[in-house]
């Protein structure tokens, strides 16, 4: 049986001053995947960094867009366009202002909330109908969360110590979650994503 080609894209900004910004989460996620499937994305082509590995079940493609976020569609689209992946086969990567610090969600298809770069991804590709996985960073000013900062300034801002910590207690799960996406196919990951709290 032939292999097929998966798409997994971190949303993010780049450049050192969003390295470690909340609004950067996506490609965080994609930097733990490839460092532990021991690779690096080193490639660059269509705006942004990439690399691919081959499973037993798919080949999967690892993508960080270079365009700033309320462009990554522009990205996204000729990577699934060359590749020649249906966007069933794509998964982003993005935070959620709507979710408490270290949630996560698995869904297909689904609103914007507001994120420039799932706004983007829609219009380039034309469909929703494709997979997310959400992670969340919360609201400012709702439970608990840093009041004092303004939604704009609170994403671009660096993660601090506390959730931090509660990311990396994910990673595990995250790459479990991941690999069971495109080996054993959406449903079985979102039993084994979205139970986590």
């Amino acid at each position: 049986m032939e292999k097929q080609n998966f798409l997994i894209v971190g949303l993010g900004n780049p450049g050192d001053q969003y390295a470690a910004s909340r609004h950067n989460i996506g490609f965080l996620i994609i930097d733990q995947l490839a460092k532990v499937w021991n690779g690096s994305l080193t490639q660059e082509k269509w705006d942004g960094f990439y690399t691919s590995f081959s499973f037993p079940q798919a080949k999967v493609f690892l993508v960080k867009p270079q365009t700033f976020m309320n462009r990554s569609g522009r990205s996204v689209s000729q990577y699934l366009r060359f590749f020649k992946i249906a966007p069933t086969r794509l998964l982003v990567i993005h935070d959620d202002l709507d979710m408490d610090v270290g949630r996560i969600k698995l869904v297909l298809g689904g609103g914007a909330g507001g994120h420039n770069g799932i706004k983007s991804i829609k219009g380039s590709i034309g469909t929703k109908e494709y997979y997310r996985l959400k992670i969340g960073i919360g609201r400012p000013g709702k439970g608990g969360v840093h009041s004092e900062y303004p939604v704009e300034k609170y994403v671009l801002s660096s993660i601090d110590a506390n959730e931090h910590e509660i990311l990396q207690a994910r990673y595990n799960a995250l790459v479990d979650g991941i690999e069971s996406f495109f080996e054993d196919g959406p449903d079985k990951a979102m039993n084994l994503l979205n139970c986590l709290k």
